[in-house]
């Protein structure tokens, strides 16, 4: 979301983006990266394309909700606290401004898509049948995925799992990209966190 509101960007729900041109033309798909004067958008048929934000009227954001509280199922109890948070594919770890007590739980949910290498663009799943790699925070999990860690601790793996999460320790949640090389990456991660 920081991404988005320092780029002017609106956001709503539906199924998929939908990208509104000024024109009136709308697109569904998803929300790559906005960046400078440029949004980045994969059309529903799995073209990318690349618009003037001059161009845009606006981005409505897909959005996903749970029913009720059956914590069984996975899904998350009402009451929680929400916060946003863009995580760029190019920056080691963001700070979500979120504080943490070990044993918490905490429940994600994340969209978006990140480029990390020639040829690799995944969603918050990461790369799946992913090699081991020594290099990376989380050696044996999909490159690509969204992470997280609280304060100095070992990363931990997201993906694209709602939770609940039990937090490892006690501190400041920042969250990431698994790769060992961010200077190519590009794209980012759309990420609320109930807490």
């Amino acid at each position: 979301m920081v991404l988005l509101a320092a780029a002017g960007v609106l956001a709503a729900s539906a199924m998929a983006d939908t990208l509104v041109l000024r024109s009136g033309r709308r697109i569904e798909g998803e929300l790559i990266e906005v960046r400078g004067t440029t949004v980045e958008f994969e059309e529903s048929g799995g073209r990318t394309r690349r618009y003037s934000r001059s161009e845009v009227a606006r981005i409505e954001l897909a959005s996903s909700s749970y029913d009720d509280d059956d914590r069984s199922s996975g899904r998350r109890p009402r009451g929680l606290r929400e916060k946003y948070v863009g995580v760029a594919a190019g920056t080691h770890w963001t700070d979500s401004g979120v504080d943490v007590r070990s044993g918490a739980e905490v429940y994600f949910e994340a969209t978006g898509r990140v480029r990390w290498g020639p040829d690799r663009q995944h969603g918050p799943a990461g790369e799946g049948g992913s090699r081991y790699n020594p290099t990376r925070p989380i050696p044996g999990r999909p490159g690509g995925a969204l992470i997280g860690r609280i304060g100095d601790s070992d990363p931990f793996f997201i993906g694209d799992e709602k939770g609940p999460f039990e937090m490892p320790a006690s501190g400041r949640l920042h969250l990431g990209v698994n790769d060992d090389y961010l200077q190519d990456n590009q794209g980012s991660f759309r990420v609320t966190i109930y807490y």
